[in-house]
């Protein structure tokens, strides 16, 4: 498995985006961020390692959720998530920590995780026809650009 492929699986589930941020993390949300989408995995687009970062390199973190969380940080190469173990988030060191039904299934619970836990009104949005909710995710990033223009 390599990110290319986890990516274009990524965006056959139901209402993923993903974005770029961070100095290059590639992240996947359910849900467009402009309405309140939740991230469910993320993953370093330059998956070089640091010497200095070498105990933190990771391909990829992901959110296994409280009841899978302690049962992945006992298999090799996968460690708590920096910065995101508290909401039980877990990172892999190396893509071949699973095959790739693995990859599917783990990232699937991820999904379906996060998507169970969007509030009713971004559910709404999502459940709305494509047109429509495009139009609305296009005024949404609109007033939230005039809203950050005028904040600086």
């Amino acid at each position: 498995m390599d990110l290319e492929r986890i990516r274009a699986y990524l965006l056959t589930l139901p209402h993923v985006v993903d974005t770029v941020q961070w100095s290059g993390s590639l992240v996947f949300w359910v849900g467009d961020k402009a309405i309140g989408g939740k991230m469910f995995a993320m993953s370093r687009v330059d998956q070089g390692v640091s010497p200095e970062r070498d105990d933190k390199s990771r391909v990829i973190s992901y959110s296994a959720g409280r009841e899978r969380y302690y049962e992945l940080l006992e298999r090799e190469g996968i460690f708590p998530a920096p910065y995101a173990a508290r909401i039980f988030w877990v990172a892999v060191r190396s893509w071949d920590v699973f095959r790739k039904a693995e990859w599917e299934h783990e990232l699937s619970a991820g999904h379906a995780l996060t998507l169970a836990k969007l509030p009713p009104k971004v559910r709404a949005v999502l459940e709305m026809p494509a047109g429509q909710q495009k139009r609305l995710i296009a005024e949404r990033r609109k007033l939230l650009a005039a809203k950050n223009a005028k904040g600086r």
